[in-house]
C-alpha cells in the first residue's frame, strides 16, 4: 500500500497521526509514504488526478490499484482491516460519541479553519476574500467553544480517557494553523492544555512537524 500525502496538509496529517497512534497501540500498519508537493502543484498532474479526481491528498493506493481519496474513508478502511485495538471505542455508545467528537473537530474546526486560511493567507496562492474568511473564522470558533466545553469534566483526551480519531483530526488542523500563524485555541485554555500534552506523545513527536 502507498499513502500519497503532503505532511503539512491537515487531512494527510490526520491519517498519519492515526497510523502513528495505532502503531503505538501495537498495531503497526505497513505502507509506503509518497510525498505529493502541493506547493509545486504536483496534485494537478495527470498521473495524480488518475488516483485522486479532485486533486486532493491523502490518497491510499491499495496493492490492487484501488485508490481511496477521503481521509475518514481511509481511516475506516484501516479500522475495518485492523480492528484491534479500536481508535473509536469498545462499545456502541463510546464509539458513537467518539465519531461525534471527530465530526465536530473535522467539519467544525478543520474545514472552517482550512477555508479561513485559504481565503486569507493561502499557501497555494488562492485569492483573499475577507468576508468569507471571517465567516469561517466564526464557524470555527463555535466548534472550538463546544469542544472546550466538553473538556470541562477534566478528561485527558477529546472523547474521554484515551485518544481517538478526533484527537488526530484536531491536532492535524492545529499544525496547519501554526504553519499559517493562526491561533485557533486563543480562547480555549483546556484545549491548549490538551494540545500541549498531546504533542508530548510518541505518536505526535513522530508525526507533527510544527
Amino acid at each position: 500500500m502507498k499513502l500519497h500525502m503532503f505532511p503539512f496538509a491537515p487531512n494527510p496529517a490526520k491519517v498519519r497521526l492515526y497510523l502513528a497512534e495505532k502503531a503505538e497501540l501495537g498495531c503497526a500498519i505497513p505502507l509506503e509514504e509518497v510525498t505529493v508537493n502541493l506547493l509545486e502543484s504536483e496534485q494537478k498532474s495527470e498521473a495524480f488526478l488518475a488516483k485522486s479526481p479532485f486533486g486532493t491528498v491523502p490518497v491510499l493506493e491499495l496493492d490492487d490499484g484501488t485508490c481511496l481519496h477521503e481521509s475518514l474513508a481511509i481511516i475506516e478502511f484501516f479500522e475495518a482491516t485492523h480492528p484491534t485495538p479500536s481508535m473509536w471505542g469498545d462499545d456502541p455508545v463510546s464509539a458513537a460519541y467518539a465519531r461525534q467528537i471527530e465530526r465536530i473537530a473535522d467539519i467544525g474546526v478543520l474545514i472552517n479553519t482550512a477555508r479561513e486560511i485559504h481565503t486569507s493567507n493561502s499557501p497555494l496562492g488562492l485569492p483573499a476574500n475577507p468576508p468569507v474568511s471571517e465567516y469561517h473564522a466564526k464557524r470555527r470558533a463555535q466548534a472550538v467553544a463546544h469542544l472546550e466545553n466538553e473538556m470541562s469534566d477534566g478528561r485527558p483526551f477529546l472523547a474521554g480517557d484515551r485518544p481517538t480519531v478526533g484527537d488526530c483530526t484536531l491536532q492535524a488542523i492545529l499544525q496547519f494553523a501554526r504553519f499559517r500563524e493562526i491561533d485557533v485555541l486563543e480562547k480555549a485554555p483546556r484545549l491548549k492544555d490538551w494540545c500541549d500534552r498531546y504533542r508530548e506523545r510518541p505518536a505526535a513527536k513522530k508525526t507533527i512537524l510544527l
